[in-house]
């Protein structure tokens, strides 16, 4: 157990020598848990201030908690080329809390035979939206294949074009609901967007590891302590039966260190 001492320390050091590198810099302005940290990480390019910034930056970019965000990203986009072999034909696909949505672009640039994706990434940060038009453009993806919307992550509104997705992503979003009716409550309003035989799938922490150290020394986007919610797979999947999913179309997926989860729930 790490005394207030250390826990001080390691905040100084954030703050001042930290600010060097990109990383540091994007999680104080836009917070630690926001899309466009997030997408950094995804990215894993060293970047800083010049001088020792770029050194500072891949020190944190090999950090554990980066290497957790970047196996959900894995996992994630696993999860998503399964379900998009089994459906084949034209997909639609809704993120609630896409960020700049690289892993979805990352996707719509892959060869998908048989299958025609139309991606909505939603964010409540209009950062992290344009950062996606930006990504979007430089890999010359066709022109409605992704739109970006503003969006509440947990009281999204319907396809804008009256049309239900076949598959709603909400990855990185459940870490930050810390209390179980909020949960139960967002599940019950994504489970209602989906087309009669959608898919939702969530990621989620199955360990509490390193959920200390961000409360201790990580701030939101507001300031505050940011605060980690880690519930293991069983537990995820038992509320997401109380939303309404069925048990038989339940599976969750853990990533080798056994800290990140992506559970499916398909209708």
């Amino acid at each position: 157990m790490r005394s207030r001492v250390t826990w001080a320390v390691v905040r100084g050091a954030l703050r001042t020598v930290g600010r060097a590198g990109r990383s540091v810099r994007l999680g104080y302005r836009h917070g630690f848990e926001s899309g466009m940290l997030v997408d950094h990480l995804y990215a894993a390019e060293a970047r800083g201030l010049p001088g020792i910034g770029a050194a500072v930056d891949r020190r944190l970019l090999a950090s554990e908690e980066a290497r957790t965000v970047r196996a959900r990203g894995a996992l994630l986009q696993q999860a998503l080329r399964e379900e998009i072999a089994v459906r084949g034909g034209e997909i639609r696909i809704l993120d609630v809390a896409s960020g700049p949505g690289r892993y979805l672009l990352d996707l719509l640039a892959e060869d998908q035979p048989g299958s025609q994706l139309r991606v909505v990434c939603r964010d409540a940060l209009p950062a992290c939206r344009a950062r996606g038009r930006r990504l979007a453009r430089e890999r010359g993806l066709p022109e409605g294949a992704v739109t970006y919307e503003p969006g509440d992550a947990l009281a999204p509104a319907p396809l804008a074009d009256g049309g239900t997705p076949d598959i709603v992503v909400a990855s990185g979003l459940y870490e930050l609901v810390p209390d179980d009716e909020t949960f139960l409550a967002s599940l019950e309003r994504l489970r209602a967007l989906l087309a009669p035989d959608g898919t939702l799938l969530f990621t989620g922490l199955s360990s509490p590891a390193g959920t200390e150290r961000a409360r201790q020394v990580l701030t939101d986007r507001n300031g505050a302590r940011l605060r980690l919610r880690h519930r293991p797979a069983e537990e995820a999947e038992a509320w997401a039966m109380k939303a309404g999913f069925p048990a038989e179309g339940l599976h969750s997926r853990t990533d080798a260190s056994g800290v990140c989860t992506v559970t499916r729930c398909g209708l």
